[in-house]
């Protein structure tokens, strides 16, 4: 009797024992668990409005995922000519511009509709043309080569969608006081590496920025660059954001957050190296002020 009382009480024991790890474990499990980090909350959302040579050259496909990942927010880039994206910064239709069109731009800042307006980088604006070149434009003297594509009436391409680029080309025939017409001046209405396509289909000459051009001069190889180099030919590009002010419902912190990305020292680096190892040279500068 006296033995099984014993075992008896070894069980009860063995149970408690048994019961107490059970509890410790539960509570390790339970403590565990409330020291999971917690979700990382989804994304903000901010539209950007850009010019088309900043896409087609490659550069977004470097920046945005930086910027994303370094502030939680996915970015919807719209690529248009910058008369276009300018439009939707006055309309409250993005958050934040990237544009290269500087006359332009400032008339949109004086206006109001956008703030924390600064410079982010260059490059230039080039002349290409028909390998065989039938106008014989060359040199840097750009106001010289369109007046002699007018005269010859040799075929010119012009993108004709109020972008950054077509301004720069009206301004020119305007300082040449020159109105393009006829057969020989095609209008594409569409973007950069479009117009391109279509200058090198046709054999024309086409103003383009140097980025779009080097992205692009693999797949244009009925073309090459004619005209380079002027102290006019300088492309400058500008971020800004829509002033929440007059456009309550822009994601104005982010905007803010991107500009002052575009202008980070890190960023300049990223902008000033992009290209140099596929194409031997730097497709944009840093330009900040």
């Amino acid at each position: 009797m006296k033995k099984n009382r014993l075992l008896m009480t070894l069980f009860a024991l063995m149970l408690l024992v048994l019961s107490a790890c059970g509890n410790s474990d539960t509570k390790d499990a339970a403590a565990k668990e409330t020291k999971k980090p917690a979700p990382k909350p989804a994304p903000t959302e901010m539209i950007l409005a850009t010019t088309t040579s900043t896409q087609d050259s490659g550069l977004l496909d470097v920046l945005v995922p930086m910027f994303e990942k370094e502030n939680n927010v996915k970015v919807k880039t719209i690529a248009v000519g910058t008369g276009q994206a300018l439009e939707m910064g006055t309309k409250g239709e993005a958050d934040v511009l990237l544009v290269h069109a500087p006359a332009a731009e400032k008339a949109v800042v004086d206006a109001g509709d956008a703030i924390n307006y600064k410079r982010v980088m260059y490059n230039d604006f080039i002349l290409v043309g028909p390998k065989e070149n039938p106008a014989a434009v060359s040199g840097d003297d750009i106001k010289a080569a369109f007046k002699k594509l007018a005269d010859t009436k040799s075929i010119f391409v012009s993108r004709g969608d109020d972008s950054g680029t077509h301004k720069k080309e009206l301004g020119i025939w305007t300082a040449d006081a020159i109105q393009p017409a006829g057969d020989w001046y095609v209008s594409t209405g569409q973007g950069m590496g479009q117009t391109l396509q279509v200058a090198a289909e046709k054999k024309g000459y086409v103003l383009t920025d140097r980025a779009t051009w080097l992205a692009q001069e693999k797949n244009l190889d009925t073309l090459k660059i004619a005209v380079e180099g002027g102290n006019d030919l300088m492309n400058i590009y500008h971020v800004m954001q829509v002033n929440p002010e007059k456009h309550d419902k822009v994601n104005s912190k982010d905007a803010e957050k991107f500009v002052n990305f575009m202008v980070d020292a890190k960023t300049q680096d990223v902008i000033e190296n992009f290209g140099k190892k596929e194409y031997g040279q730097s497709l944009f500068f840093k330009y900040t002020e």
